[in-house]
């Protein structure tokens, strides 16, 4: 698919190069790396260590990664997040001269690279240092660090991250947020305006079907910040309703334990996509406790026609449509992590059960699909290029 066609810039085209934090996994953030490479298949793929399996990486198109000097230091294949404090010195000595326009995928260091007046730096943030600002408290807590010389380190550490973070965000020209929510943390971090132009779900891989839906269902990693545990407590106090719980992690055995013998508590553990699908196609309405930057997960429920009760912060405000608005309500919100807000938010769900349909819940999703980021994106690009260079970019996109 000729997705993008530059135009010509004197004797040569547009140079591009993106720049990504860590490959390690196939995620969320790697998605967006996914599509930006569709969106600009000239484009040059940087990152800080590239550890991605073999596995995972059709992502990358056989293109070779430009790597720091990190991915050669002793234990980083296992460890590598232990070089932290390394990771801005590490991003500003990558090469990006010659270069006309650098996308960074920032959720760490990647804004941080060094670029020219005449380059443009297009930052996509996933979300500012959540560790360095306003979660540090919680960092440092789960990570035993509250005290001792381990804990002084990590908050001398973190305090000139901070630092260097706020810095660095003089080298961006635009700021992109994948949610409202990351669009005020930019704003309250940086003191920067950005454009929120939301993160590529791969709605066509979910479809809604006629399946009877009786039950209630949570897909999840099972970690605390997702607070699984607060919806289980709530199912258990109306037993006369189903919750389906699947997704492993580290709080897998208090879940367990917390849940008992309910016979109103399905735990299923690690599923596979397939059967994430059918979970999720089932479900009467998909229940989730958390506070995300985004919520791909919710998007991809919505693809399944499934409606949603959300926590209503975060990335789930710019995802579910209400009572009242345009193309129907999509779910229901609860606004405190608590049960009883919870089981009001379920209750309130089925008096207005009819009126949110799958139909309604499919086009919602359609918001969220891998064409409408990369349409997003480009509007952003030729944007930029307009206004912050002599000479424009001529692109078309066929998605």
């Amino acid at each position: 698919m000729n997705v993008v066609r530059p135009a010509e810039q004197g004797p040569k085209a547009m140079r591009v190069a993106i720049v990504h934090e860590w490959l390690e996994h196939y995620a969320g953030s790697e998605r967006v790396v996914e599509q930006l490479l569709i969106l600009f298949p000239q484009a040059e793929l940087f990152a800080i260590v590239d550890f991605m399996p073999t596995a995972e990486r059709a992502m990358l198109g056989g293109r070779a990664v430009h790597t720091t000097f990190i991915q050669k230091l002793p234990f980083a294949r296992g460890h590598f997040r232990n070089y932290l404090g390394l990771m801005p010195l590490a991003v500003e000595q990558l090469d990006l001269a010659g270069f006309d326009l650098v996308i960074s995928s920032n959720h760490a260091c990647a804004k941080g690279v060094i670029t020219g007046p005449d380059q443009i730096h297009i930052c996509y943030v996933h979300s500012p240092m959540r560790y360095a600002w306003d979660m540090q408290a919680a960092y440092l807590r789960q990570g035993g660090m509250q005290r001792g010389v381990r804990g002084l380190y990590a908050r001398w550490l973190l305090h000139r991250l901070r630092n260097w973070d706020v810095r660095s965000a003089a080298g961006v020209d635009v700021f992109v947020a994948n949610s409202s929510y990351i669009a005020r943390r930019i704003r309250k971090v940086y003191r920067r305006e950005a454009v929120v132009v939301y993160p590529p779900v791969d709605t066509q891989r979910f479809d809604a079907t006629d399946h009877p839906r009786k039950d209630y269902a949570v897909i999840s990693r099972l970690v605390p910040y997702k607070r699984v545990d607060l919806v289980v407590e709530a199912f258990l106090r109306m037993p006369g309703k189903v919750l389906h719980v699947a997704g492993d992690g580290p709080e897998r055995e208090r879940i367990a334990a917390l849940a008992g013998n309910a016979p109103n508590i399905v735990l299923h553990g690690r599923i596979t996509d397939t059967e994430v699908l059918h979970l999720m196609q089932q479900a009467r309405a998909f229940v989730f406790g958390a506070e995300e930057d985004f919520g791909i997960a919710m998007v991809e429920a919505q693809a399944c026609g499934t409606p949603l009760i959300v926590l209503g912060r975060g990335g789930a405000r710019d995802i579910v449509r209400e009572d009242g608005e345009s193309g129907g309500p999509t779910g229901v919100f609860f606004n405190h992590q608590s049960c009883d807000a919870i089981m009001a938010a379920v209750a309130e769900f089925e008096s207005m059960e009819a009126r949110i349909t799958p139909q309604a819940c499919r086009a919602n999703a359609q918001r969220f699909s891998q064409p409408a980021f990369r349409q997003s994106m480009l509007r952003v690009v030729e944007q930029a290029m307009h206004d912050l260079r002599p000479f424009g970019v001529e692109a078309s996109c066929d998605a």
